[in-house]
Protein backbone atom coordinates (compact mmCIF):
# COMPACT_ATOMS: atom_id res chain seq x y z
CA UNK A 1 0.00 0.00 0.00
CA UNK A 2 1.53 3.32 -0.73
CA UNK A 3 1.20 6.37 1.52
CA UNK A 4 -1.15 9.72 1.24
CA UNK A 5 1.82 12.02 0.70
CA UNK A 6 0.90 14.72 3.45
CA UNK A 7 0.23 18.16 2.12
CA UNK A 8 1.69 21.04 4.35
CA UNK A 9 -1.13 23.40 5.43
CA UNK A 10 0.50 27.40 5.25
CA UNK A 11 -0.60 29.11 8.25
CA UNK A 12 -2.55 32.45 6.85
CA UNK A 13 -1.71 35.50 9.07
CA UNK A 14 -4.81 36.72 10.18
CA UNK A 15 -6.73 40.04 8.47
CA UNK A 16 -5.78 43.39 10.93
CA UNK A 17 -7.22 46.56 9.42
CA UNK A 18 -4.23 49.39 8.61
CA UNK A 19 -3.57 51.79 11.08
CA UNK A 20 -3.05 54.98 10.64
CA UNK A 21 -1.08 56.87 13.22
CA UNK A 22 -2.33 60.56 12.70
CA UNK A 23 -6.25 60.26 12.00
CA UNK A 24 -8.00 63.36 12.17
CA UNK A 25 -10.70 63.48 13.85
CA UNK A 26 -13.60 66.07 13.87
CA UNK A 27 -15.95 67.17 16.35
CA UNK A 28 -20.00 68.45 15.92
CA UNK A 29 -18.88 71.62 18.05
CA UNK A 30 -16.09 72.32 15.55
CA UNK A 31 -12.94 70.87 17.70
CA UNK A 32 -10.48 68.43 15.43
CA UNK A 33 -7.49 66.40 16.73
CA UNK A 34 -4.95 63.76 15.37
CA UNK A 35 -4.85 60.03 17.08
CA UNK A 36 -4.15 56.67 16.22
CA UNK A 37 -6.87 55.13 14.59
CA UNK A 38 -8.39 52.52 11.78
CA UNK A 39 -9.54 55.08 9.95
CA UNK A 40 -7.54 58.05 8.22
CA UNK A 41 -10.91 59.98 8.99
CA UNK A 42 -13.57 60.15 11.79
CA UNK A 43 -15.96 62.38 12.90
CA UNK A 44 -17.91 62.38 16.41
CA UNK A 45 -20.95 63.83 17.85
CA UNK A 46 -19.34 64.76 21.73
CA UNK A 47 -15.73 65.00 22.31
CA UNK A 48 -13.84 66.05 25.56
CA UNK A 49 -14.17 69.47 25.03
CA UNK A 50 -17.86 69.72 24.83
CA UNK A 51 -18.68 66.54 26.86
CA UNK A 52 -20.38 68.23 30.03
CA UNK A 53 -18.64 66.10 32.20
CA UNK A 54 -15.03 67.12 31.26
CA UNK A 55 -16.34 71.34 30.73
CA UNK A 56 -19.08 71.09 33.45
CA UNK A 57 -21.55 73.11 31.60
CA UNK A 58 -24.99 71.39 30.93
CA UNK A 59 -25.77 70.67 27.30
CA UNK A 60 -29.48 69.18 26.65
CA UNK A 61 -28.79 67.05 23.57
CA UNK A 62 -32.47 67.15 22.29
CA UNK A 63 -33.65 64.31 20.09
CA UNK A 64 -36.75 64.87 18.09
CA UNK A 65 -38.10 67.42 20.78
CA UNK A 66 -38.39 64.92 23.27
CA UNK A 67 -36.60 67.31 26.28
CA UNK A 68 -39.65 69.79 25.43
CA UNK A 69 -42.09 67.64 25.39
CA UNK A 70 -41.39 66.29 28.89
CA UNK A 71 -41.13 70.16 29.66
CA UNK A 72 -44.66 70.74 28.96
CA UNK A 73 -45.79 67.52 30.35
CA UNK A 74 -44.35 68.38 33.41
CA UNK A 75 -45.87 71.86 33.96
CA UNK A 76 -49.23 70.23 33.10
CA UNK A 77 -49.12 67.91 35.78
CA UNK A 78 -47.19 70.58 38.69
CA UNK A 79 -50.30 72.41 37.72
CA UNK A 80 -52.81 69.70 38.15
CA UNK A 81 -54.62 69.84 41.84
CA UNK A 82 -53.82 67.10 43.92
CA UNK A 83 -56.92 64.52 44.01
CA UNK A 84 -57.42 62.58 47.12
CA UNK A 85 -61.05 60.29 47.04
CA UNK A 86 -61.81 57.89 44.32
CA UNK A 87 -64.47 59.68 42.69
CA UNK A 88 -62.96 62.86 41.95
CA UNK A 89 -60.20 61.17 40.22
CA UNK A 90 -62.43 59.53 37.99
CA UNK A 91 -64.02 63.08 37.72
CA UNK A 92 -60.09 63.97 37.00
CA UNK A 93 -59.48 61.83 34.49
CA UNK A 94 -62.39 62.17 32.69
CA UNK A 95 -62.24 65.76 32.72
CA UNK A 96 -58.62 64.98 31.03
CA UNK A 97 -59.72 63.15 28.78
CA UNK A 98 -62.29 65.55 27.57
CA UNK A 99 -59.39 68.40 26.71
CA UNK A 100 -57.74 69.12 23.71
CA UNK A 101 -54.56 67.99 23.59
CA UNK A 102 -51.92 70.60 21.33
Amino acid sequence: MKKAAVQEKKVEEPAKPAYFKEAKIKCACGASFTIGAAKPELSVEICSECHPFYTGKEKIIDAAGRVEKFKARAARSASAPAVKNKAAKKAAKKAKKSTPIN
